[in-house]
């Protein structure tokens, strides 16, 4: 181990020369997290906390965090949005596409970095991914690539598969978009799918009782808060019809659902605390470009398999970073 002594020493001199920078500079930098979801979750958690003190920042000291929860009521953003600017922050973080369409919508001038609002680029959030203009850059999720990789999977582990019900919240314009992309790929495969919109709570009953009428061959849950909070209604529908079913995230799997897809999570807020270092020390949103995902996760719940009475294939196994037993 004693050749990898000068390298951590070097690391730990960065680490410190950056801490006396900031604390030189006598500023306390304020930064806004308004999410769609719950508090201490994603954003709001503790990881993001860490990666701004792994970039030299001490919280509560040179940095203060002005954090907005809004519990699904998506009705709350624009409020939070304006008192998170009226407490002069120097730069919003928002996680889903409501929050950060709010903020685009709200926030001025006040530079905005976007994560797990869809593809900024569709939902007009942003100009392009290398050129983003105005206040929005982020990390674009690249969901609608995603969906249609979803689609794809599902059809790998079932190749019998003909018909699949998208479940979507139809007022989100980031989650319409998956669809659109799932759509296009089920055309692709020769698969058919049957839109299950959902708006609030209460649709979830007519969701299911349109698959008990004209049951799916399989389930693809679009994943915003709304699809979130009922998700153990999907998965327990799932199991009782004996449905494969895939979701967006992995945390979904490890929930009870067969199989999840999707960005490493904590990777995306790494990098979002990265673009928002960045502009704490002068860069202007317009100048990063949106950056994209480059960890994935792959899940697979054999225990929902069991239950289902499906066999993965083997192929499949291989392939996951994960595999619940």
């Amino acid at each position: 181990m004693a050749f990898l002594r000068p390298f951590l020493v070097a690391a730990a001199m960065v680490l410190l020369l950056q801490t006396g920078a900031l604390a030189q500079s006598g500023k306390v930098y304020r930064v806004g997290l308004v999410a769609v979801g719950a508090p201490d979750t994603g954003i709001l958690g503790a990881g993001m906390v860490r990666n701004f003190t792994r970039r030299g920042y001490v919280a509560d000291g040179n940095i203060v965090f002005e954090r907005r929860a809004a519990q699904g009521k998506l009705d709350r953003l624009p409020g939070f949005i304006d008192e998170v600017v009226a407490k002069h922050v120097d730069v919003i973080i928002t996680q889903g596409y409501p929050a950060a369409s709010a903020a685009k919508e709200r926030a001025g001038d006040t530079p905005i970095v976007v994560t797990n609002s869809g593809d900024p680029v569709d939902t007009g959030l942003a100009a392009s991914l290398a050129h983003p203009g105005g206040n929005v850059t982020g990390v674009s999720d690249i969901a609608s690539e995603l969906s249609a990789k979803r689609l794809a999977l599902l059809k790998e582990a079932v190749p019998s598969l003909r018909n699949v019900a998208v479940v979507w919240n139809a007022d989100d314009l980031g989650m319409t978009l998956r669809y659109r992309a799932a759509e296009v790929q089920a055309l692709r495969l020769g698969m058919m799918i049957v839109p299950l919109v959902v708006r609030e709570p209460e649709d979830f009953a007519t969701a299911f009782s349109e698959m008990n009428k004209t049951p799916p061959d399989g389930i693809l849950m679009v994943t915003d808060i709304l699809t979130v909070l009922n998700r153990k209604r999907v998965m327990e529908f799932a199991e009782q019809h004996r449905l494969p079913a895939i979701y967006e995230f992995a945390f979904l799997a490890h929930d009870g659902g067969l199989m999840a897809y999707g960005p490493d999570t904590d990777a995306v807020f790494e990098r979002a605390a990265g673009l928002a270092d960045r502009i704490l020390k002068g860069a202007k949103p317009a100048d990063l470009p949106l950056e994209l995902p480059t960890r994935f996760q792959f899940v697979v719940n054999l225990k929902a398999a069991k239950a289902i009475g499906l066999t993965i294939p083997e192929a499949i196994l291989l392939r996951a970073d994960d595999v619940i037993e």
